[in-house]
């Protein structure tokens, strides 16, 4: 059965619950609408026993071009209880598996959401990229301590601070891609992948991943909620803002014009918490 909500379509069968992002007109860009629906089939996954599975993807050809920025800038997320926080506080403590299906582009959180994945299988067509600096931005969803222990510090480093497209050959490098296949083929061997899971003693899949997740569980939330209070106050600093008005217009960001400029009410924004606060908050 498919319950279409907010362009979230979520769907059950076969021990599967399937979370599909079905918003094309806008790349399927997220709202905080659409967070708020996956939100809810991730609560009602982790409470229907017939689910074993929970399964990502996006329709058709494009995985999530990430936030819709100009919802984003609209309503930006507050505080712990936003529906995007939520979401990413439900994808690190799902206790069931967790497989991705990404076929096209997998921007921002798309790409950062990945990282929770249990499994990844990526066309041959995806691609994958975490534009955070270029926005002016840090990185979230855990992303600054899940991709340096995934894919080492210095592939890490080049994707978070350049913030450039990279191919789904590109990402099964680093690890965080399980197979990348034809874009023909991969509906039908994600199918098959999640057969196998739903075979298995549902109880041997909860164990098994909740000792592999029990030594950084606390670490990643900690990480989720002082990255979102920095991401907070960039948002909020010119260089952000910049970016932006840049995107939205269609031309460079120009940060040339913030060089040697002094911080704080000269500027006219508060300052970004020093790498010390953000500590302090993990």
């Amino acid at each position: 059965m498919t319950q279409p909500t907010h362009a979230i379509e979520i769907t059950r069968e076969n021990g599967v619950l399937t979370i599909t992002i079905n918003r094309p007109e806008r790349k399927n860009a997220l709202t905080p609408a659409m967070y708020e629906a996956m939100n809810e089939a991730l609560a009602s996954a982790h409470e229907d026993a017939s689910v074993r599975v929970v399964l990502l993807r996006g329709q058709p050809g494009i995985f999530t071009a990430g936030n819709d920025i100009e919802d984003f800038l609209k309503t930006p997320p507050t505080g712990n209880d936003s529906p995007v926080m939520r979401f990413l506080y439900a994808i690190a403590g799902a206790e069931k598996p967790l497989v991705a299906s990404v076929a096209g582009a997998a921007v921002g959180v798309g790409t950062t959401l990945l990282l929770h994945c249990d499994m990844v299988y990526a066309a041959d067509t995806a691609s994958f990229a975490m534009p955070f600096a270029q926005l002016g931005l840090c990185a979230e969803a855990a992303s600054s301590l899940l991709l340096p222990r995934i894919a080492g510090h210095q592939l890490a480093a080049e994707k978070l601070l350049l913030g450039e497209m990279f191919d789904a050959a590109e990402a099964h490098r680093m690890g965080f891609v399980n197979r990348v296949l034809p874009a023909a083929e991969l509906d039908a061997f994600v199918a098959a992948q999640l057969a196998k899971l739903v075979a298995l003693p549902a109880s041997s899949l909860h164990v098994t991943k909740a000792f592999m997740k029990r030594a950084s569980q606390h670490e990643i939330k900690a990480r989720i909620s002082a990255e979102a209070v920095q991401f907070g106050e960039m948002l909020r600093m010119p260089e952000a803002r910049e970016a932006f008005t840049a995107f939205l217009q269609k031309r460079k960001p120009d940060f040339r014009q913030f060089d040697g400029a002094p911080d704080g009410a000269e500027r006219g924004t508060r300052n970004a918490s020093r790498p010390s606060d953000v500590q302090a908050v993990s």
